[in-house]
């Protein structure tokens, strides 16, 4: 029958490093993960633009745009700005 016997196909080292799924046997890179993390500039920047800047353009869009449009009871050719 088919199945049951080894793949023929080699698993990358890195990826079975970086834990396939719970197969890899070791170093389990995704698990942990907080053991080898480090600050660097590429990460500073990266979690400063997800912490402050991303929230800061989404609070300016959503503060400019309070007020401006209303959704509610609104009929077919009816505008949605509220002026």
């Amino acid at each position: 029958m088919a199945g049951h016997h080894p793949t023929p196909l080699t698993l990358d080292p890195a990826y079975v490093k970086y834990n396939m799924g719970g197969l890899s046997h070791g170093t389990d890179m995704w698990i942990n993960r907080y053991k080898y993390f480090r600050w660097t500039g590429r990460t500073v920047k990266i979690t400063f633009a997800y912490m402050v800047v991303v929230p800061s353009i989404i609070g300016y869009l959503a503060y400019t745009s309070d007020g401006k449009y209303n959704m509610r009871g609104k009929r077919r050719g009816d505008t949605i700005v509220e002026r």
